[in-house]
């Protein structure tokens, strides 16, 4: 009985988008684009090295075949199959090769592609087209959202352009040289203002507070729904949380977000200046209080390490991924992010991280930069409508409240996404699944101020 080929058999492997699983949009990880087109590329290549022993097993039939030739006399019939068999098996091996060179080359074609694809879409993000960022209404500036902000960011210098009286095309053009903006830039440069000295990053000292025993649930859910707790009723302060694994330590620090100060650039290191040392200096002050915290709380070198943070205390806890100092000293392994604008950080190769961002919350994208799409990064957009408390307003920071985000990490739970699986799988297997452990708090405060004498 013949056999049935599969649906698509014969086509040329070709990746697929990630498709949306309810009201969550995946980008990144196992599924991801990139992904998919680094394995058929790695498919290709392995290809390539089975084309070429069937070319060898192609010579080596010819080579029979040749060499039954003096020996078809002796008995003709037997000869001459034995000769047609030989060519026919050839023939078959050829087949097969030309087959899977046509596949290669076709997976190659594709990648090419795509790359021809995001190169373009790059070319007109830089030069203002195919994107509209700005609202429709009787406001044109009512910015729709995280990526009507990233938008904007992005497109600063042609908006610039069209502020000081340029003509379109010339403001087109003008952006398109600039490039997409460089908010760490930008902010360097307002620290150097005079009058903005106060958001220049100052030495930040650590004070630990209170240790408790306690039972946490470290899931993605879980960390956040902690985070969200201890951080309502303090000021200042990071969280670190011993867990017990296997005969082994994990450590989790916890980074809350932004809480102004008054003013601003005053004690605590997590009010609005902290935005600027995380975005313009890449934490560098903050990166070294978390680590002097972890070594207090009895963290060992070479421990594993794993960082939360909720908008800038998620810039924090990215930084670290990147920072030398800190991974020469402990072995960060994963990030959860909530709300946090971080596509300008790579981190070092093998940190795994999970981004959640919501569509209608604008502080992801006030970086300008999506977040790469690769193996271990995932970053998840949540589409579902802000739900309000009762006698809540809808404003524009309902969507980035930190408990917002503990739904969207519940759905990224139980979603059956291959991506969303793989991270919350290597999540689990680095933490478990929670219990009772050794909470510590430290109290994270800023140098004063240098006051200069008068002359």
């Amino acid at each position: 009985m013949d056999e049935i080929a599969p649906v698509g058999a014969g086509e040329s492997p070709r990746p697929r988008a990630p498709v949306p699983d309810g009201s969550l949009l995946i980008r990144g990880g196992v599924g991801g684009i990139n992904f998919q087109f680094e394995e058929l590329l790695d498919g290709a290549a392995a290809l390539d090295g089975l084309v070429i022993q069937l070319q060898a097993i192609e010579v080596e039939a010819e080579t029979v075949r040749v060499a039954l030739f003096p020996f078809q006399a002796s008995s003709y019939s037997s000869g001459s199959n034995a000769i047609i068999a030989a060519g026919e098996s050839g023939r078959d091996i050829r087949r097969v090769r030309e087959q899977l060179q046509r596949i290669g080359n076709d997976v190659r074609a594709s990648h090419r592609e795509y790359e021809f694809a995001e190169s373009h879409a790059a070319i007109r993000l830089r030069m203002g087209l195919g994107t509209t960022v700005f609202g429709n209404g009787p406001n044109p500036f009512d910015l729709r959202g995280k990526d009507a902000v990233e938008g904007v960011v992005q497109d600063l210098p042609r908006i610039l352009g069209w502020m000081m009286g340029l003509p379109p095309a010339a403001a087109n053009v003008a952006g398109a040289v600039a490039g997409p903006t460089d908010v760490g830039a930008v902010l360097r440069a307002m620290v150097a203002t005079p009058g903005l000295a106060f958001l220049k990053p100052r030495s930040v000292q650590v004070s630990r507070g209170e240790t408790t025993m306690k039972a946490v649930d470290l899931s993605t859910s879980g960390m956040l729904r902690e985070l969200d707790e201890f951080s309502a009723r303090s000021e200042g302060e990071i969280e670190v949380v011993q867990v017990d694994k296997d005969g082994g330590r994990a450590w989790v620090v916890l980074i809350p977000g932004t809480q102004p100060g008054n003013p601003p650039g005053g004690s605590n290191p997590l009010d609005e200046a902290g935005i600027a040392e995380a975005l313009g200096y890449n934490s560098a002050e903050t990166s070294k209080a978390i680590r002097q915290a972890l070594l207090e709380a009895g963290a060992a070198a070479s421990e594993t390490v794993v960082a939360v943070g909720h908008s800038q205390g998620g810039i924090h806890a990215m930084n670290l991924s990147q920072d030398k100092a800190f991974l020469a000293e402990y072995r960060l392994k994963f990030v959860l992010t909530a709300g946090s604008p971080v596509g300008g950080i790579t981190p070092d190769a093998g940190i795994g991280s999970l981004h959640l961002e919501h569509e209608n919350d604008w502080v992801p994208g006030a970086d300008g930069k999506a977040n790469a799409d690769t193996k271990d990064r995932v970053t998840v957009t949540m589409t579902n409508p802000v739900s309000l408390a009762p006698g809540e307003e809808l404003g524009p920071w309902s969507a980035h409240k930190l408990s917002r985000y503990e739904e969207g990490a519940q759905l990224v739970q139980r979603s059956s996404d291959p991506s969303l699986g793989a991270s919350t799988a290597t999540l689990g297997g680095l933490l478990g699944v929670g219990g009772v452990a050794k909470v510590s708090r430290f109290k994270l405060s800023r140098e004063a101020p240098s006051r200069r004498r008068a002359p």
